[in-house]
């Protein structure tokens, strides 16, 4: 079991020099962008998916930017608009998985959210073919070197408490179904129950299944604490390995918040390793996105 004050502990004894940049993007007005992904190629462009968002709301849009310098990204004024949060993508059968989180309201104003993923085609075409449970952000997916694919889940409540990794094989994308996430067994060594967490990204290093993901906690006060990790993961033991904070809010250049309680929040978006360096993509207080560049915590 792994607590964020342990790892935070490590980290800081053992942290090294990192460099932070915000980056703007261009073509959204007032609203916030926060929470993207990390840059990809689509048909020859590297873009960029992110959150969308006016500060006193939390009904954001998924869309794509294209680069135009090192910091710099314009929004494809032509491209999706998906109805989602906090956007995530993998490649599947050389096919771009897009996805991102559904929230919607019952009748009694209650809040739910699910998981989308959509196939990718270009700029404009982003097709629906899978919902995920209800009640369930962090779904990721990722295509294993015997082609069969990893799928992590994180589930909350009666079997992840605040939230907890799973992890289940499929042998292709249509066999990927709400029962089959459901039962994927928990992680061992991995989250306390007073804590929480989940997997942002997956890569596939040779043999090794390296995983971006967050740990979080909540202070005396009620406010919230979001550290960017990086974890191996064990497929034949069932097991979270080399757990490590990589990123901590104070490594980010200073920036707006959402809320008070959300200041001391990086959500890890994406990763580009660079040999012996990477760059990791957060959302910064749920109000700003900046690239840092480390050390590649996989090596």
């Amino acid at each position: 079991m792994i607590y964020v004050k342990d790892l935070l502990e490590d980290y800081r004894e053992m942290q090294s020099t990192t460099l932070a940049k915000h980056i703007v993007f261009k073509g959204v007005g007032d609203k916030d962008v926060y929470n993207t992904t990390a840059p990809f190629l689509l048909n020859n462009t590297e873009v960029i998916a992110g959150r969308i968002e006016s500060r006193d709301s939390e009904l954001s849009h998924v869309r794509l930017f294209e680069k135009r310098a090192e910091t710099e990204y314009d929004l494809l004024t032509e491209g999706i608009d998906l109805a989602l949060q906090d956007p995530f993508y993998t490649i599947i059968d050389g096919s771009i998985i897009l996805g991102g989180v559904e929230v919607f309201f019952e009748e009694d104003g209650s809040a739910k959210w699910r998981t989308i993923l959509h196939k990718l085609e270009d700029e404009k075409t982003a097709i629906r073919f899978f919902d995920g449970p209800l009640g369930m952000k962090d779904l990721r997916l990722a295509q294993l070197p015997n082609k069969k694919i990893l799928v992590l889940t994180r589930p909350q409540g009666e079997k992840g408490g605040r939230g907890k990794i799973g992890f289940t094989v499929i042998n292709q994308l249509s066999e990927l179904t709400i029962d089959i996430i459901n039962s994927a067994p928990l992680l061992t060594n991995q989250f306390c129950d007073e804590e929480w967490g989940g997997a942002n990204e997956i890569h596939m290093i040779g043999e090794d299944i390296c995983v971006l993901g967050h740990i979080a906690n909540f202070d005396s006060q009620g406010d919230r604490h979001y550290y960017a990790m990086s974890f191996n993961i064990d497929l034949e033991q069932g097991c979270m390995i080399n757990q490590k904070i990589i990123a901590e809010r104070s490594n980010f250049l200073d920036g707006p918040s959402k809320r008070p309680d959300l200041y001391d929040v990086v959500f890890s978006g994406g990763i580009l390793l660079q040999d012996d360096d990477a760059i990791v993509y957060a959302g910064i207080s749920d109000a700003g996105s900046q690239k840092l560049q480390i050390k590649n915590p996989f090596l």
